[in-house]
């Protein structure tokens, strides 16, 4: 099937809990709220793991759902808000109705999946008109997929450039993108405490090269024509012909 086993709760847990695990979500957190502020009065669903920057919200959105793979094991989670809940789900049948949540955010979720474009299918179909996805996944480029103790060595790292892809032919379009966590992933305190001097840094010397990708797109409700990931292939070939032989006659 080509699906890596996933990694268990526990053991997400426990990463999430150590000092290492706290600083990635502190800076994954700080991207989330560029992006979507509070998220205030919004439905927000969390796929994969996504439960350290669902946290960061607190009870701003409307709905907070964290959907965990059942693989995963049993999820305790005990947020503050109204509608909140962990529920645990197959990775091509979300139990929610069409056009619910406002805002997706997937972590470690992609990575350990056995079809990317069913998923994100599936992801489409429960996200109202307007809503919002953003993918994070283990930077094919970045240290942090080569560090199998932590949860962003596991399954199947990507490129930016393969996010964007697997999200055109989806039907979504992005509208933005980077990296995140320049620090090595060791957990010593002087690299976590200083997490975000890191990305600061890096985002200046080796841009690209931090340890996750996240990019983000909006649902479109239907294919552009001649949109999605063909459109610059297309247009390259119309720039390149009038370079062929009946291309010059005519001037």
């Amino acid at each position: 099937t080509g699906k890596s086993m996933r990694q268990d709760a526990v053991t997400l847990q426990r990463f999430y809990a150590s000092p290492l695990g706290r600083a990635a979500s502190r800076i994954l957190s700080a991207k989330l709220i560029d992006l979507w502020g509070d998220a205030n009065n919004l439905s927000l669903l969390g796929l994969g793991y996504a439960i350290p920057v669902l946290d960061t919200f607190g009870d701003h959105p409307s709905r907070s759902v964290a959907a965990v793979p059942f693989d995963h094991g049993p999820v305790h989670w005990d947020p503050t808000g109204r509608g909140n809940a962990a529920v645990s789900v197959g990775d091509l049948r979300l139990p929610f109705p069409d056009g619910l949540f406002d805002r997706v955010i997937v972590l470690h979720g992609l990575e350990e999946t056995g079809d990317p474009r069913a998923y994100l299918r599936e992801v489409w179909r429960v996200m109202s008109p307007e809503g919002r996805i953003v993918l994070a996944a283990s930077n094919r480029a970045g240290l942090w997929a080569r560090a199998t103790r932590t949860p962003f060595g596991q399954g199947r790292p990507w490129s930016r450039a393969q996010l964007m892809s697997l999200l055109s032919v989806g039907l979504f379009q992005v509208t933005a993108s980077s990296s995140a966590l320049y620090m090595p992933p060791v957990s010593t305190g002087i690299v976590t405490a200083a997490a975000e001097g890191w990305d600061a840094i890096g985002r200046l010397i080796t841009p690209g090269f931090g340890g996750v990708v996240l990019v983000e797109a909006v649902k479109r409700l239907y294919a552009s024509p001649g949109g999605g990931a063909v459109a610059p292939v297309v247009e390259r070939a119309r720039i390149a012909k009038p370079a062929t032989g009946s291309g010059r006659k005519r001037h």
